[in-house]
Protein backbone atom coordinates (compact mmCIF):
# COMPACT_ATOMS: atom_id res chain seq x y z
CA UNK A 1 0.00 0.00 0.00
CA UNK A 2 3.10 2.40 0.35
CA UNK A 3 3.24 4.63 2.58
CA UNK A 4 1.19 4.81 6.30
CA UNK A 5 1.15 8.49 5.47
CA UNK A 6 -1.32 11.03 5.06
CA UNK A 7 -0.54 12.53 1.49
CA UNK A 8 -1.17 16.08 1.97
CA UNK A 9 -0.57 17.51 -1.35
CA UNK A 10 -2.62 21.09 -1.93
CA UNK A 11 -5.12 22.64 0.16
CA UNK A 12 -8.82 23.80 -1.04
CA UNK A 13 -10.52 26.76 -0.87
CA UNK A 14 -12.05 26.21 2.96
CA UNK A 15 -8.14 25.64 4.10
CA UNK A 16 -8.34 21.52 4.47
CA UNK A 17 -6.72 19.09 2.85
CA UNK A 18 -7.78 18.03 -0.55
CA UNK A 19 -8.05 13.84 0.67
CA UNK A 20 -9.48 14.75 3.76
CA UNK A 21 -13.36 15.63 4.47
CA UNK A 22 -15.28 16.85 7.50
CA UNK A 23 -18.36 15.07 8.05
CA UNK A 24 -20.75 16.44 11.03
CA UNK A 25 -18.55 19.38 12.07
CA UNK A 26 -16.13 17.04 14.12
CA UNK A 27 -15.92 13.62 11.90
CA UNK A 28 -14.14 13.22 9.04
CA UNK A 29 -12.73 10.80 6.24
CA UNK A 30 -8.84 10.61 5.07
CA UNK A 31 -8.18 9.16 1.95
CA UNK A 32 -5.01 7.79 3.64
CA UNK A 33 -3.20 5.61 0.51
CA UNK A 34 -4.22 3.99 -2.70
CA UNK A 35 -2.52 0.76 -4.48
CA UNK A 36 -3.11 1.07 -8.26
CA UNK A 37 -5.05 2.90 -11.22
CA UNK A 38 -7.43 2.86 -13.78
CA UNK A 39 -4.59 1.76 -15.87
CA UNK A 40 -3.53 -1.06 -13.63
CA UNK A 41 -7.12 -2.45 -13.27
CA UNK A 42 -6.29 -3.12 -17.38
CA UNK A 43 -3.07 -4.05 -16.66
CA UNK A 44 -4.42 -6.59 -14.77
CA UNK A 45 -7.02 -7.76 -16.99
CA UNK A 46 -4.57 -7.82 -19.80
CA UNK A 47 -2.03 -9.40 -17.43
CA UNK A 48 0.85 -7.66 -19.44
CA UNK A 49 1.45 -4.87 -22.52
CA UNK A 50 3.99 -2.23 -22.31
CA UNK A 51 3.14 0.63 -20.42
CA UNK A 52 1.88 3.72 -23.19
CA UNK A 53 1.22 1.17 -25.93
CA UNK A 54 -2.58 1.58 -25.28
CA UNK A 55 -4.63 4.81 -25.90
CA UNK A 56 -6.98 6.57 -22.74
CA UNK A 57 -10.20 5.28 -24.92
CA UNK A 58 -9.07 1.66 -25.02
CA UNK A 59 -8.47 1.60 -21.15
CA UNK A 60 -11.65 3.28 -20.83
CA UNK A 61 -13.69 0.92 -23.15
CA UNK A 62 -11.88 -2.56 -21.12
CA UNK A 63 -12.96 -1.25 -17.77
CA UNK A 64 -16.75 0.01 -18.72
CA UNK A 65 -16.73 -4.13 -20.46
CA UNK A 66 -15.33 -5.71 -17.15
CA UNK A 67 -17.41 -3.13 -15.15
CA UNK A 68 -20.45 -4.81 -17.27
CA UNK A 69 -20.00 -8.15 -17.01
CA UNK A 70 -19.15 -8.52 -13.64
CA UNK A 71 -15.37 -9.33 -14.30
CA UNK A 72 -14.54 -7.90 -10.67
CA UNK A 73 -10.95 -9.32 -10.38
CA UNK A 74 -8.81 -6.62 -11.95
CA UNK A 75 -10.90 -4.23 -9.54
CA UNK A 76 -9.56 -6.49 -6.45
CA UNK A 77 -5.88 -6.00 -7.42
CA UNK A 78 -6.33 -2.22 -6.40
CA UNK A 79 -6.53 -0.90 -2.82
CA UNK A 80 -8.09 2.17 -1.03
CA UNK A 81 -7.12 2.90 2.44
CA UNK A 82 -8.87 5.37 5.03
CA UNK A 83 -8.34 7.06 8.12
CA UNK A 84 -11.95 7.59 9.86
CA UNK A 85 -13.39 9.43 12.69
CA UNK A 86 -17.04 7.99 13.19
CA UNK A 87 -20.00 7.20 16.08
CA UNK A 88 -19.47 3.68 17.14
CA UNK A 89 -23.07 3.19 15.90
CA UNK A 90 -21.52 4.13 12.42
CA UNK A 91 -18.77 2.04 12.70
CA UNK A 92 -20.83 -0.96 13.40
CA UNK A 93 -22.31 -0.61 9.63
CA UNK A 94 -18.62 0.00 8.41
CA UNK A 95 -17.75 -3.38 9.88
CA UNK A 96 -20.61 -5.48 8.33
CA UNK A 97 -18.35 -5.29 5.62
CA UNK A 98 -16.39 -7.81 6.49
CA UNK A 99 -13.83 -8.08 3.34
CA UNK A 100 -12.15 -4.86 4.61
CA UNK A 101 -9.17 -4.86 7.00
CA UNK A 102 -10.00 -2.63 9.73
CA UNK A 103 -7.79 -1.52 12.92
CA UNK A 104 -9.76 0.41 15.31
CA UNK A 105 -8.51 2.95 18.30
CA UNK A 106 -8.73 0.60 21.53
CA UNK A 107 -10.70 1.89 24.62
CA UNK A 108 -9.22 -1.10 26.54
CA UNK A 109 -5.79 0.17 26.12
CA UNK A 110 -6.60 4.16 26.08
CA UNK A 111 -9.27 6.41 27.32
CA UNK A 112 -12.10 6.94 25.12
CA UNK A 113 -12.58 10.64 23.69
CA UNK A 114 -15.63 12.75 25.21
CA UNK A 115 -17.03 13.70 21.66
CA UNK A 116 -20.46 12.33 20.53
CA UNK A 117 -22.76 12.81 17.42
CA UNK A 118 -25.21 15.61 18.14
CA UNK A 119 -27.84 15.15 15.18
CA UNK A 120 -28.75 18.48 13.88
CA UNK A 121 -31.92 20.22 11.51
CA UNK A 122 -33.67 17.77 9.34
CA UNK A 123 -31.71 14.81 10.57
CA UNK A 124 -33.90 14.74 13.54
CA UNK A 125 -36.85 12.50 12.09
CA UNK A 126 -39.77 10.34 13.27
CA UNK A 127 -39.80 7.20 12.77
CA UNK A 128 -41.08 6.17 9.25
CA UNK A 129 -44.77 3.77 9.37
CA UNK A 130 -43.49 2.40 6.44
CA UNK A 131 -39.83 1.33 6.69
CA UNK A 132 -38.97 -0.28 10.00
CA UNK A 133 -35.59 1.46 9.57
CA UNK A 134 -36.16 4.67 7.94
CA UNK A 135 -37.46 7.84 8.82
CA UNK A 136 -40.27 10.08 7.72
CA UNK A 137 -40.53 14.02 8.35
CA UNK A 138 -38.58 16.38 10.57
CA UNK A 139 -39.48 16.66 13.91
CA UNK A 140 -40.60 20.69 14.95
CA UNK A 141 -38.64 20.22 18.59
CA UNK A 142 -35.49 20.10 17.35
CA UNK A 143 -34.14 22.05 20.63
CA UNK A 144 -35.60 20.01 23.17
CA UNK A 145 -34.49 16.96 21.58
CA UNK A 146 -30.83 18.02 21.34
CA UNK A 147 -31.09 18.69 25.14
CA UNK A 148 -31.89 15.43 25.43
CA UNK A 149 -29.04 13.83 23.65
CA UNK A 150 -26.97 16.21 25.29
CA UNK A 151 -28.15 15.67 28.92
CA UNK A 152 -27.39 12.02 28.36
CA UNK A 153 -24.14 12.46 26.89
CA UNK A 154 -22.91 14.82 29.55
CA UNK A 155 -24.14 11.94 31.99
CA UNK A 156 -22.33 9.16 30.53
CA UNK A 157 -18.89 10.85 30.54
CA UNK A 158 -19.29 12.28 34.20
CA UNK A 159 -19.81 8.59 34.79
CA UNK A 160 -16.87 7.58 32.78
CA UNK A 161 -14.39 10.01 33.79
CA UNK A 162 -16.11 8.81 38.09
CA UNK A 163 -15.65 4.92 37.06
CA UNK A 164 -11.77 5.99 35.87
CA UNK A 165 -11.45 7.97 38.56
CA UNK A 166 -12.28 4.86 40.93
CA UNK A 167 -9.39 3.01 39.26
CA UNK A 168 -12.00 1.17 37.49
CA UNK A 169 -10.45 -1.47 34.49
CA UNK A 170 -10.53 0.98 31.12
CA UNK A 171 -12.38 -2.10 29.68
CA UNK A 172 -15.35 -1.51 31.72
CA UNK A 173 -15.94 1.55 32.77
CA UNK A 174 -16.27 2.48 28.79
CA UNK A 175 -19.40 0.27 29.09
CA UNK A 176 -21.49 3.19 30.46
CA UNK A 177 -20.70 5.52 27.35
CA UNK A 178 -23.52 5.36 24.62
CA UNK A 179 -23.17 4.38 21.02
CA UNK A 180 -22.81 7.72 19.80
CA UNK A 181 -19.18 8.37 21.26
CA UNK A 182 -16.77 8.89 18.81
CA UNK A 183 -13.85 6.50 17.43
CA UNK A 184 -11.30 6.17 14.80
CA UNK A 185 -10.41 3.27 12.82
CA UNK A 186 -8.17 2.96 10.02
CA UNK A 187 -9.84 0.82 7.25
CA UNK A 188 -8.53 -0.51 3.80
CA UNK A 189 -10.33 -2.88 1.14
CA UNK A 190 -9.93 -3.42 -2.75
CA UNK A 191 -11.60 -1.05 -5.13
CA UNK A 192 -14.17 -4.04 -5.72
CA UNK A 193 -15.47 -4.28 -2.53
CA UNK A 194 -15.06 -0.70 -1.95
CA UNK A 195 -17.67 0.06 -5.25
CA UNK A 196 -19.97 -2.65 -3.36
CA UNK A 197 -19.47 -1.04 -0.11
CA UNK A 198 -20.41 2.46 -2.09
CA UNK A 199 -23.53 1.23 -3.64
CA UNK A 200 -24.86 -0.20 -0.50
CA UNK A 201 -24.12 2.95 2.09
CA UNK A 202 -24.97 5.84 -0.32
CA UNK A 203 -28.10 4.46 -1.56
CA UNK A 204 -31.21 5.99 -0.24
CA UNK A 205 -32.49 3.49 1.86
CA UNK A 206 -29.12 3.26 4.11
CA UNK A 207 -28.81 5.28 7.06
CA UNK A 208 -28.17 9.16 6.56
CA UNK A 209 -25.76 9.19 8.71
CA UNK A 210 -23.61 6.27 7.00
CA UNK A 211 -24.31 7.56 3.41
CA UNK A 212 -22.51 10.95 4.19
CA UNK A 213 -19.10 9.25 5.29
CA UNK A 214 -19.84 7.18 2.35
CA UNK A 215 -20.63 9.77 -0.15
CA UNK A 216 -17.13 11.54 1.63
CA UNK A 217 -15.59 8.23 1.03
CA UNK A 218 -16.10 8.47 -3.12
CA UNK A 219 -15.62 11.76 -3.41
CA UNK A 220 -11.93 11.27 -2.18
CA UNK A 221 -11.82 7.75 -4.47
CA UNK A 222 -13.26 9.00 -7.71
CA UNK A 223 -10.20 11.53 -8.65
CA UNK A 224 -7.93 8.59 -8.17
CA UNK A 225 -9.86 6.23 -10.42
CA UNK A 226 -11.70 8.44 -12.36
CA UNK A 227 -12.61 5.70 -15.28
CA UNK A 228 -13.27 2.89 -13.07
CA UNK A 229 -15.69 5.24 -10.87
CA UNK A 230 -17.43 5.98 -14.33
CA UNK A 231 -17.82 2.56 -14.55
CA UNK A 232 -19.30 1.99 -11.54
CA UNK A 233 -22.02 4.93 -11.62
CA UNK A 234 -23.09 4.01 -15.37
CA UNK A 235 -23.36 -0.10 -14.95
CA UNK A 236 -24.21 -0.46 -10.96
CA UNK A 237 -24.62 2.90 -8.53
CA UNK A 238 -27.10 4.31 -10.93
CA UNK A 239 -28.48 1.42 -12.53
CA UNK A 240 -31.07 -1.13 -11.53
CA UNK A 241 -32.04 -4.67 -11.89
CA UNK A 242 -35.43 -6.42 -13.05
CA UNK A 243 -37.06 -9.10 -12.00
CA UNK A 244 -38.56 -11.43 -14.46
CA UNK A 245 -42.56 -10.38 -13.97
CA UNK A 246 -40.89 -6.80 -14.61
CA UNK A 247 -39.22 -7.56 -17.55
CA UNK A 248 -42.51 -9.21 -19.01
CA UNK A 249 -44.24 -5.58 -17.50
CA UNK A 250 -41.90 -3.59 -19.76
CA UNK A 251 -42.03 -5.87 -23.02
CA UNK A 252 -45.88 -5.66 -22.68
CA UNK A 253 -46.02 -2.32 -22.79
CA UNK A 254 -43.44 -1.50 -25.52
CA UNK A 255 -46.24 -3.52 -27.70
CA UNK A 256 -48.79 -0.98 -26.04
CA UNK A 257 -50.73 -3.84 -24.12
CA UNK A 258 -50.51 -3.69 -20.05
CA UNK A 259 -52.11 -3.80 -16.51
CA UNK A 260 -49.91 -3.95 -13.69
CA UNK A 261 -52.42 -6.48 -12.66
CA UNK A 262 -51.91 -8.96 -15.14
CA UNK A 263 -48.12 -9.62 -13.12
CA UNK A 264 -48.18 -11.51 -9.85
CA UNK A 265 -46.44 -8.51 -8.40
CA UNK A 266 -46.82 -7.82 -4.78
CA UNK A 267 -47.89 -3.83 -3.85
CA UNK A 268 -44.47 -3.69 -2.33
CA UNK A 269 -42.98 -5.03 -5.37
CA UNK A 270 -44.85 -2.56 -7.63
CA UNK A 271 -43.89 0.35 -5.78
CA UNK A 272 -40.21 -1.09 -5.85
CA UNK A 273 -40.50 -1.38 -9.22
CA UNK A 274 -41.75 2.07 -10.26
CA UNK A 275 -39.14 3.62 -8.05
CA UNK A 276 -37.05 1.66 -10.25
CA UNK A 277 -37.89 3.26 -13.89
CA UNK A 278 -37.91 6.39 -12.22
CA UNK A 279 -34.66 6.01 -10.51
CA UNK A 280 -32.55 9.02 -11.36
CA UNK A 281 -35.13 11.05 -13.42
CA UNK A 282 -35.56 14.62 -12.21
Amino acid sequence: MGSEKVETITVNEDGNPENKVIVHDIGFVTLLDTMGSDEEVENSARISYGEGTRKVNQTRNLIRYLMRHKHTSPFEMCEVKFHLKLPIFIMRQLVRHRTANLNEYSGRYSVMSDEFYLPEGDYLAKQSTTNKQGRAEPLPNKGALQFEFNRIYDNANIAYQNLLDEDLTRELARAVLPVANYTECIWKLDLHNFFHFARLRSDNHAQREIRDYSNAMYELVKPKFPLCCEAFEDYIRDAVTFSRQEMEVIRDNMNGSWTMNNYNLSERERTEFLEKLNKGAE
